[in-house]
């Protein structure tokens, strides 16, 4: 049978590698008997899904399960937001090893098996960190502002790579502490229209994402402002070399406001997180804009 093996395949990596668990994306039921037996030989095991009523018979089953929010997600922000809600709800440590086992082609089927740092993915990341942003901005805002950034990082635009800027919550004070960089491009359009909640507005902000400046956004994920200059005191900041301007300023306006920047590194689609001055979250660009090259005639 399908799962036994890809069960015992990712038991067997986890067990090889120091593993600190198991993080299983379904959507289907499976056997939990068998699941459960052959899940006691590693550390911890939790199961992420999207449908309710497999999320309620893993319960009733014993074992631990994660109700993912946006099943129409792809794999890896599905993946993505059950790794930061098993950290938040301490079923996993932010610096553990896990083997994520997943359907790459068909969620139903469980196929493919990764290994996952999340020192790597999460830095300092733990969970009464994310209580703290969860009571400073709506988590639910907070996933959408870093749904979107992810996406223009692996995306880009037209092939090239964007960088940019959100800096979300405390959105008064970060009005005061920067300055127009050009036009305001959603001035005009009524607080529902400009909310990043409705996933329909996302596209346009992408185009608009290619300017020069920062998005404004509040607590409720409304977009107050766009195309802003980061104009706040200086502050010392310890960060990693190579990184620009960009970084210099959301770790700077997130050190003097309590809003959170979430800035898309133009280099690599690298999304980070900043709070209080520091990165409190980094997550890595895994898919590139795809580049066509130019046929060459004669050497074809």
């Amino acid at each position: 049978m399908q799962l036994h093996a890809i069960l015992d395949a990712a038991i067997r990596l986890a067990n090889a590698s120091q593993a600190d668990g198991i993080v299983a994306l379904l959507g289907a039921e499976v056997d939990w008997k068998v699941l459960i037996q052959k899940s006691k030989s590693v550390g911890s095991f939790v199961v992420a899904t999207g449908e309710k009523g497999i999320f309620e018979a893993a319960e009733k089953s014993g074992v631990r399960a994660i109700l993912l929010d946006h099943p129409e997600a792809s794999i890896q922000d599905q993946l993505s937001q059950a790794i930061l809600m098993a950290v938040a709800q301490e079923l996993i440590s932010s610096g553990s090893t896990v083997v994520a086992i997943y359907g790459w082609f068909d969620l139903e089927l469980l196929d493919t098996i990764s290994i996952m740092s999340l020192g790597e993915r999460l830095g300092r990341l733990s969970a009464a960190d994310l209580r703290k942003l969860e009571t400073e901005v709506p988590l639910e805002t907070l996933r959408v502002v870093v749904d979107l950034a992810v996406e223009i990082g692996r995306q880009g635009r037209e092939g090239k790579p964007i960088g940019t800027m959100f800096v979300v919550g405390d959105h008064r004070k970060v009005l005061k502490q920067s300055r127009p960089a050009g036009f305001d491009l959603v001035k005009g359009y009524s607080r529902t229209e400009r909310n990043l909640l409705d996933l329909k507005i996302h596209e346009s902000l992408k185009e608009i994402s290619q300017m020069d400046g920062a998005f404004i956004v509040a607590a409720d994920g409304t977009i107050e402002a766009c195309c802003r200059l980061i104009d706040t005191a200086p502050v010392e900041v310890t960060m990693t070399r190579g990184l620009g301007s960009r970084h210099f300023a959301a770790a700077a306006i997130s050190k003097n406001t309590k809003a959170i920047a979430v800035v898309v590194s133009q280099s690599g689609g690298t999304v980070r997180l900043y709070q209080n001055g520091e990165v409190v979250l980094r997550i890595e660009s895994l898919i590139q804009p795809m580049k066509w090259k130019e046929i060459d005639p004669i050497n074809e």
